[in-house]
């Protein structure tokens, strides 16, 4: 069996391409990811390999370093929340140019605590996957940060009317993202989540109504409003 100290990025990145194929790079590249430093490798077979390499903490910046996509996923499977901190996020997201890794990203640094810190520095960043980040993370801590206050989502609020009207594509559906995690986290949250929604929904500016629309539709459904019910009483 492999140990984590028997893993290089050399054998990392021959494990990924053997693993990777032309089919699932055509397939990145038509769900918007560049393929361009890609094996082709689909999450589902890189997580079960980060679990395999295990806490590799000396491995991670070789990962990244490398370019290749799927090392990068891998470099930010295998740091744990903790070990996220501020400073190497920010270092990485000036790189990332791919909706995937932006995602994987804050997935991990939702849950890490006072990370809701950044929220407002990378919405206010005009770079569109900087900014993508920012409602990334909050769709993301709305999910993870199970002791966070509702009064920090509220707050999200002002910041989601801001910038709904941000067209590019991938700060649109973040946008749009957020809102519905928001209004998904609990009753408290739900209406004034799909109150805002309305209110962009009937929008004179054409993104803030397709945020708005989307979202209300949502959050108006019988199975969302089931499940926060349930969750209510629960």
């Amino acid at each position: 069996m492999t140990s984590a100290q028997d893993w290089t990025v050399h054998s990392v990145l021959a494990e990924l391409r053997a693993a990777g194929s032309e089919e699932n790079r055509a397939g990145m590249a038509r769900f918007g990811i560049d393929s361009s430093r890609a094996f082709g490798v689909p999450l589902s077979v890189l997580r079960p390999l980060a679990r395999k390499i295990g806490r590799s903490p000396d491995l991670v910046p070789s990962l990244w370093q490398s370019g290749w996509h799927e090392a990068r996923l891998l470099a930010i499977l295998l740091t744990p929340p903790k070990a996220l901190t501020p400073d190497l996020a920010l270092s990485w997201l000036e790189e990332i140019q791919s909706w995937d890794l932006c995602d994987q990203l804050t997935n991990v640094l939702a849950r890490r605590e006072g990370s809701d810190e950044l929220v407002i520095m990378l919405a206010a960043d005009e770079r569109e996957f900087v900014r993508r980040a920012a409602f990334a993370l909050i769709a993301w801590r709305a999910v993870h940060a199970k002791n966070a206050p509702d009064a920090e989502f509220t707050a999200y609020l002002e910041l989601i009317e801001r910038y709904a009207v941000d067209d590019r594509n991938f700060v649109w559906k973040a946008v749009n993202w957020s809102l519905r995690q928001i209004g998904k986290r609990s009753l408290t949250l739900h209406e004034p989540a799909l109150a805002l929604a309305e209110r962009l929904g009937a929008s004179d500016d054409k993104t803030a109504r397709k945020v708005g629309r989307t979202a209300a539709k949502e959050l108006s459904s019988e199975k969302v409003l089931l499940r926060l019910n349930e969750r209510a009483v629960g």
